[in-house]
């Protein structure tokens, strides 16, 4: 994923791993508000799945949207997950 958005395939600027109050997001693009955070399994399980709801809370809060992807999503099908991210960058 890093490298799809570090080359510039989404046509804008992306922090990695970027500190934004308590938490600290995968991908963060500031001029469009965008959030985007990959997931492993242990967000499948019950307190994984309250603590990122508490989290996007959070960071919505502040005027972010968050985007979420699956790790196997990202690894599987990464043009259809820029595909969803350009379109979220178009809205």
């Amino acid at each position: 994923m890093w490298a799809a958005l570090r080359t510039g395939q989404t046509g804008v600027k992306w922090k990695r791993q970027q500190p934004l109050g308590f938490y600290i997001a995968d991908f963060v693009c500031f001029e469009h508000g965008l959030i985007l955070e990959l997931d492993g399994s242990q967000h499948a399980e019950e307190a994984g799945r309250a603590y990122d709801a508490v989290r996007t809370e959070y960071l919505e809060g502040r005027n972010f949207r968050v985007l979420r992807f699956w790790n196997s999503e990202v690894r599987g099908n990464l043009v259809g997950v820029l595909e969803v991210i350009l379109g979220a960058l178009g809205e």
